[in-house]
């Protein structure tokens, strides 16, 4: 997949395009039933599958008291986006002076002259341009005059829910700590991307050495507590079963910030140090509790470990 940064950089044979156009934030199960629609017009009118994205909320720059925290980092959306099958990706610097654009900017300057739009995707509240006064049904107007079609994609809802699938509804799951059901409306486990950085080893002198994330800056994390999950292991591509913890581990008072920490089982001499990891998370297991002592707290990471392993199916 060709990641573009500004429409400038779209050379002058890659159209025509069919286009989906949105924040893409956590690349969700809706987003993915748009990208599946979109590849199958591009297949059937030959031209390429492009999604075209910012590189932030756009609220970050009109609203920023409003903006929620990102559930992925730019980078990991765009990788997201690129598992998906797309020809393109067109990532716009939503700054001020883009916010200024007018909407028919945006259409002529972006989706007629760059990429030589053949046909829009979008939901039906998109609005874009100064203002927000571009809507789907701008679009539809200036479809004729530049020899492209708009279609309206309907919301998605999970078998057997009434609440849409949307980024909202992640960031609330897993404010909860309930990943299991985020990985539903995701359409994949919920993940962080870090490396691997010194910690206080503390979980090595338990016994159960642990891979201490860098400070998680950029995508949303879930809610404190014990996890089953995965560590991914770019280095080695190696997928790890695990059992995770987040928070700021209240048995002790010298942890300031919240930390995401990966125990990888049956794996205690594993250095992994320096490397580029993802930890996804599959099961919570339980909240994070402040323990009376090293005893009961060794007791209980032992136990979490079984329960790990439990939900991930491994054998002891």
């Amino acid at each position: 997949m060709i990641v573009f940064r500004d429409p400038g950089d779209v050379p002058a044979w890659f159209g025509p395009s069919a286009v989906a156009i949105g924040k893409f934030d956590g690349v969700h199960a809706g987003h993915r039933a748009v990208i599946e629609r979109l590849k199958q017009r591009a297949a059937q009118s030959g031209a390429r599958a492009v999604a075209v994205t910012f590189d932030r909320n756009p609220l970050a720059v009109i609203r920023p008291d409003l903006c929620p925290e990102n559930v992925v980092s730019v980078e990991r959306k765009i990788e997201l986006l690129g598992e998906l099958g797309l020809d393109a990706v067109l990532l716009l610097t939503f700054d001020a002076e883009f916010a200024a654009r007018s909407a028919e900017e945006f259409v002529t300057d972006i989706l007629v002259s760059a990429l030589q739009v053949s046909t829009v995707f979008v939901g039906e509240d998109f609005r874009f341009g100064h203002g927000g006064e571009g809507t789907p049904a701008l679009l539809a107007e200036m479809g004729p005059r530049h020899a492209f079609t708009v279609e309206v994609v309907d919301e998605v809802y999970l078998p057997g829910s009434h609440r849409r699938v949307s980024s909202s509804w992640v960031r609330e799951l897993l404010a909860a700590g309930d990943v299991a059901a985020a990985a539903a409306v995701l359409g994949r486990l919920a993940d962080v991307r870090g490396e691997v950085v010194h910690g206080h080893k503390r979980g090595r002198e338990l016994g159960f050495p642990t891979a201490n994330l860098e400070s998680i800056t950029d995508a949303f994390v879930p809610a404190d507590g014990i996890y089953a999950g995965w560590l991914v292991d770019h280095d080695s591509g190696i997928r790890h079963p695990a059992a995770i913890s987040v928070g700021t581990n209240p048995t002790f008072d010298d942890v300031i910030l919240r930390q995401v920490e990966a125990h990888v089982i049956g794996e205690n001499g594993l250095d992994l140090y320096g490397h580029d990891v993802t930890v996804e998370f599959a099961e919570r297991l339980r909240g994070m509790v402040a323990f009376e002592g090293i005893d009961e707290l060794t007791r209980q990471m032992a136990a979490d470990v079984d329960d790990a392993r439990r939900v991930l199916g491994i054998s002891a």
